[in-house]
């Protein structure tokens, strides 16, 4: 009874955790002209101040296991590329199609696990990395124009977070902290980003200030889900759901911005969600 439970919390959390990520793409681009880097500094400060008083409450230790600041490290500088990588693609294209091409993650996190875990796809997983990086040219649709460049980018953003997410696996097995990991991004990344707000500071209405505010406080929110979610149930059980935020940002996209994905892009959609659906039900059967 207690599985079930946790399995049906687990699915919870990481329907929440999507729906986060959806209001903050949304915040994102609802904040305004606000430079991307400066954006990304401020989604970090604020989820580092909500993420640290989460930690202190839950009277975590605030200590890194031996061996494992260089994996923290590696973590943060790939997730801070791919978000830096991500907001750029939420603002200049429709927020749906900047999250479908971030949750190419899972598929770019399988090849960075050749190298850092040396963990080799079998001939199914290399098929399902073929099969949705095709998908993605339907949401890219690659041109030698200035309009691709957005998509580029979030294709890179899906590396960055692919890469990442092999970092949290890596810290995983050696045992860190899940709360750690996610204060020390959020901390690493604000001061990484530091010196470009120094230098470069963009003055700020106060309705931008306030989305602002919002993308951070979503993000945090986002982050303490998902990790709850994974501590409810594994990864490979309930994944899947994560990329419902396809969904909320399509509906927040239509609702706030007048955003209507074309043919191409559902297209895109059917073919990489539907690609996961399956390898998500293959990886289960495959391990019961």
């Amino acid at each position: 009874m207690d599985k079930k439970r946790n399995y049906k919390l687990g699915i919870i959390c990481i329907i929440c955790s999507a729906f986060c990520f959806a209001l903050m793409n949304l915040f994102i681009r609802l904040s305004g002209d606000v430079p991307t880097m400066q954006k990304c500094f401020f989604r970090n400060f604020f989820a580092f101040v909500i993420s640290a008083i989460a930690l202190l409450k839950s009277g975590t230790k605030l200590k890194i296991g031996q061996g494992n600041l260089r994996y923290l490290v590696g973590r943060a500088v790939a997730g801070c590329v791919g978000m830096i990588c991500n907001f750029y693609a939420v603002d200049h294209m429709a927020i749906s199609d900047a999250a479908i091409l971030n949750k190419l993650s899972p598929f770019f996190a399988l090849i960075i696990s050749i190298f850092l875990l040396k963990e080799i796809p079998n001939l199914f997983e290399w098929s399902t990395i073929f099969v949705v990086f095709f998908g993605a040219l339907f949401v890219v649709k690659p041109s030698f124009s200035f309009e691709t460049i957005p998509a580029i980018a979030g294709v890179i953003g899906g590396l960055g977070a692919g890469t990442a997410y092999a970092f949290v696996r890596k810290l995983g097995i050696r045992g860190e902290n899940s709360m750690i990991i996610v204060a020390f991004f959020s901390a690493f990344t604000t001061l990484m980003l530091a010196p470009n707000l120094i230098f470069n500071y963009a003055a700020m209405e106060p309705m931008q200030w306030f989305y602002l505010v919002l993308t951070g406080t979503a993000a945090a929110g986002g982050q303490i889900f998902i990790t709850k979610a994974y501590s409810y149930a594994p990864a490979k059980e309930i994944s899947v759901y994560d990329f419902s935020i396809v969904l909320f940002t399509a509906i927040l996209g239509f609702t706030f911005l007048g955003q209507v994905p074309d043919i191409w892009s559902v297209i895109g959609y059917i073919i990489i969600i539907g690609t996961s659906v399956v390898k998500w039900y293959y990886t289960v059967k495959k391990q019961d």
